[in-house]
C-alpha cells in the first residue's frame, strides 16, 4: 500500500513486515519464545515417549480460560496440554494471575505460570535516507503471557460438568466421519489415506481395541485428506524437504488430537508412536519454528473438517 501527501515534498509509503522472533521495535521481552516453546514441546514428547504416552493424552478437552469461557487455540493448545502432562494438572481451566484475583481466588505461593503466546501488531515510521520518503512499516511480533491452571489456584471451584454417556461421545465423533471430505472405506488391514484416489482406508471398526482408537485413527487420516490439492493444498516439502513426511505426520497427529478434543474423546496411542516421536523430535530440534507451523496447519485442518461436517449436517 502506498499513500501520497501532496502537501509535502516527501512521499509516504506503507510496508508490511513480519518481525523476527521478539525483535520488537516498540520494545518487549528479549528471550526467544519460539525456542522456549519448541524446547517445552520436545521435553514433553521425550517424557511421553518414555511413558509410552502422547503429550495430549492427559486432556480430554480443549484448554479453556475460566474467566472468559473461551477455548485456547493453535499453539497455545499444545503448550497447555504439554504443561498439564508435565505437572499432572487435571483441570482444563486456566487463568491469568489478575483473572484469578478478580474471581476471588489466589495462586498458591511458589506456583509458576505457563507462558502462552500471541501476536501483537506493531507500527513504526522511518525515513528513507536515499529517497527522503517516510515509510510506515507494520507487522506483528510474538509476545507471551502467563496463565495458571486451576489446580494451582485456591478459592475457585471448577464449574460443574454433565457426565456424558460413552455412546454420545462416539456419536459426536461419528458425525465427523459421516461428513468427511474424502470417502472412508472400512475393511482390510491398513489405515491410510490414498491421495491418488482421494480416499481413506480403515480396518473394520470392530477390530480396533476400543472406539477411541477407531475414531482417533479416522481423525488422523481425515487430517491427511484435508491437505489434498482440492482442499487446503498443504505441501510442506518446500520448507522441510526430506523431513516433509515427518512433518505431515505430525500435522495429522495434532489435527487428530484437536478433533478428538472437540468431540470429547481421548485419542488412542499408535503402535508406532515411539518411531514417530523420534522423527518429530529430530525435526523440531533442527527448526525452532516447526512446531508452530505444524500446530497452525493442524488447527486449520481441524477447522476445515469440522466446518465441512457442520455445513453438510445443516444441508441434510
Amino acid at each position: 500500500m502506498k499513500t501520497r501527501n501532496h502537501n509535502r515534498s516527501a512521499e509516504h509509503k506503507v510496508k508490511t513486515e513480519r518481525a523476527p522472533g521478539l525483535n520488537n521495535p516498540q520494545g518487549g521481552e528479549t528471550f526467544d519464545i519460539y525456542q522456549q516453546v519448541t524446547n517445552q514441546i520436545i521435553e514433553a514428547m521425550e517424557t511421553s515417549q518414555g511413558q509410552g504416552r502422547r503429550l495430549w493424552d492427559s486432556q480430554p478437552s480443549l484448554p479453556l480460560n475460566l474467566s472468559t469461557g473461551k477455548p485456547y487455540s493453535g499453539m497455545n493448545i499444545l503448550i497447555l496440554w504439554s504443561a498439564s502432562l508435565s505437572h499432572g494438572y487435571r483441570s482444563p481451566y486456566w487463568l491469568t494471575y489478575k483473572q484469578a484475583e478478580a474471581m476471588g481466588g489466589q495462586v498458591r505461593k511458589g506456583e509458576h505460570g505457563t507462558a502462552c503466546v500471541f501476536y501483537k501488531p506493531w507500527e513504526s515510521q522511518e525515513t528513507n535516507s536515499e529517497t527522503g520518503e517516510t515509510e510506515t512499516k507494520t507487522g506483528a511480533v510474538l509476545k507471551s503471557f502467563r496463565v495458571f491452571n486451576l489446580d494451582q489456584v485456591d478459592g475457585i471451584e471448577a464449574p460443574a460438568t454433565e457426565a456424558r454417556a460413552p455412546f454420545e461421545v462416539l456419536a459426536d465423533a461419528e458425525r465427523l466421519l459421516q461428513h468427511t471430505p474424502a470417502p472412508i472405506i472400512e475393511g482390510g488391514h491398513q489405515a491410510c489415506y490414498i491421495p491418488s484416489r482421494d480416499e481413506i482406508r480403515l480396518p473394520a471398526r470392530e477390530t480396533f481395541i476400543n472406539p477411541e482408537a477407531f475414531y482417533s485413527t479416522a481423525c488422523h487420516e481425515m487430517t491427511h485428506a484435508s491437505g489434498h490439492k482440492s482442499r487446503l493444498d498443504r505441501n510442506l516439502s518446500g520448507r522441510f524437504g526430506d523431513e516433509a513426511y515427518a512433518m505431515e505426520e505430525l500435522v495429522a497427529e495434532l489435527g487428530a488430537a484437536f478433533l478428538c478434543a472437540e468431540v470429547g474423546i481421548l485419542p488412542a496411542t499408535r503402535a508406532d508412536h515411539a518411531h514417530y516421536l523420534a522423527n518429530w523430535v529430530r525435526v523440531l530440534r533442527s527448526d525452532r519454528k516447526a512446531i508452530f507451523t505444524a500446530a497452525a496447519a493442524a488447527s486449520k485442518a481441524a477447522a476445515y473438517i469440522k466446518g465441512h461436517a457442520e455445513a453438510r449436517t445443516e444441508a441434510a
